[in-house]
C-alpha cells in the first residue's frame, strides 16, 4: 500500500506497488476497542501535527486521510492472526526443581558496618556508658 500524492492519501491505497517508499510505511496501533488502526508515518496535519489514518468508507472506498480519526469506525480494522500457537501452561510436576546447595553465610549480628535507614543515612548506634553506682554515705 502506498501513497501516490499527499492530497490524495488513499485513493490508490489498494493498488499494490512494486517499490517500497516512505508513502507504503504505516503504524499499526491497537485501539481501546482491541480493533487495529493505521496512522501514516509520512504524512500528518500542517496545523496540529495530527497523524493520518487510514479507513474506508460505507461503500468501500478509500477516505482521505486528514477527514479520517482515530475514534471513527471507519478507521477501525479486525486483526487477523496470520498463525496461533497454543501452548500448554505446565505443571510443577512436569518442570524439574532446581535449588542451589545452601553454601552462603548468613549475615553477622555484629558488623562493622553501620545500619541504614530508609533515607540512606547511616544510623548511629547509641553508645551506651556503664556507670557504677556508688552509695554515699548518710551524714553522721
Amino acid at each position: 500500500m502506498a501513497l501516490p500524492h499527499r492530497h490524495d492519501f488513499l485513493t490508490c491505497l489498494l493498488s499494490l506497488q512494486e517499490l517500497f517508499t516512505a508513502e507504503c510505511k504505516f503504524k499499526e496501533s491497537v485501539f481501546e476497542n482491541y480493533y487495529v488502526i493505521y496512522s501514516s508515518m509520512l504524512y500528518r496535519q500542517q496545523e496540529s501535527g495530527r497523524a493520518w489514518f487510514l479507513g474506508l468508507n460505507k461503500e468501500g472506498q478509500a477516505m482521505k486521510g486528514n477527514r479520517v480519526k482515530k475514534t471513527k469506525p471507519a478507521a477501525h480494522f479486525l486483526p487477523k492472526p496470520l498463525e496461533v500457537a497454543m501452548y500448554r501452561e505446565p505443571s510443577l510436576h512436569d518442570v524439574g526443581e532446581t535449588k542451589a546447595p545452601k553454601t552462603a553465610v548468613p549475615p553477622s549480628k555484629s558488623t562493622t558496618e553501620p545500619p541504614v535507614m530508609n533515607g540512606g543515612k547511616p544510623v548511629s548506634k547509641p553508645t551506651t556508658t556503664t556507670t557504677t553506682a556508688t552509695t554515699a554515705k548518710p551524714p553522721t
